[in-house]
């Protein structure tokens, strides 16, 4: 299997949708597989033409269900060390990429695959999707920020009782403690993330990539800076030709046509 087989790419329009494809494996995270979808979100991020991305794993069963624990088990400390930096590193990627990512979770996302779903911008579920960092049950820990980024979703404890049980977790727990936003039927999930990647990508460009920084910056930092920050940005809006277009087009009553400048 190529590398652009590992992770496939289809474009609708202004959305591109970003497929972990290895169903046999329940889309298993191995380097391979990073370097194919750091490849991936690369020619993403390039495309001025590409306003939003959905992000999913291939077959009804899995979005991801972890690192490639056949792969994993042979390592020593140097080659877990270089995949824990490769994956954080495609992780970061769709962190700070200027456009919206949606994670479409049809299936078992555990470990390296709730990873990947927590630095999406938005998590969708289907209804039997699955949600868990267990790699306590494999004397490991999460390599991929997830004790991090879990932390600073749903509180010191609760994700202290979700890393230190290695429990796993339905839909609807999940749902229920903020980490996803809405579930839907495993036959609607795709066309309800497409939708919202749709609806996204009709948006001001520039100022949903201000948006999703200032957000993910301001977490980090006290209150009042984080205010600060976003009225810079704000005001940054206002040097676009998109924020003279968004309100010219309101008093006109009509949509409005975003370049992204």
């Amino acid at each position: 299997m190529t590398q652009d087989d590992l992770v496939l790419h289809a474009r609708d329009g202004a959305v591109v949708t970003l497929t972990v494809n290895r169903p046999k494996a329940l889309n298993a995270l191995n380097f391979d597989v990073l370097h194919a979808l750091g490849r991936r979100l690369d020619e993403v991020a390039a495309d001025s033409e590409v306003r939003a991305v959905v992000l999913t794993g291939s077959g009804d069963r899995a979005f991801v269900a972890g690192a490639d624990i056949a792969a994993m088990q042979t390592m020593g400390y140097l080659d877990a060390l270089a995949f824990a930096q490769l994956g954080n590193g495609i992780l970061t990627k769709i962190e700070q990429m200027r456009k919206p990512v949606i994670a479409a979770v049809n299936g078992f996302a555990l470990g390296g695959g709730c990873e990947l779903a927590l630095v999406c911008d938005v998590i969708l579920a289907s209804t039997k999707a699955k949600f868990g960092l267990p790699e306590v049950s494999l004397g490991v820990i999460p390599g991929f920020g997830g004790t991090q980024r879990l932390a600073r979703l749903i509180g010191r404890n609760a994700a202290k009782h979700w890393v230190m049980t290695g429990d796993v977790y339905s839909a609807e727990e999940a749902q229920r403690i903020g980490l996803v936003y809405h579930l839907h039927e495993p036959g609607d999930l795709m066309d309800a993330a497409l939708s919202t990647a749709r609806k996204m990508a009709m948006r001001g460009p520039f100022a949903l990539a201000e948006a999703k920084h200032i957000i993910n910056r301001g977490l980090q930092l006290p209150l009042s800076a984080a205010i600060e920050l976003e009225a810079a940005a704000f005001a940054r809006c206002f040097l676009t030709a998109d924020q003279r277009e968004g309100m010219t087009a309101f008093l006109e009553k009509r949509p409005a046509v975003f370049t992204g400048h």
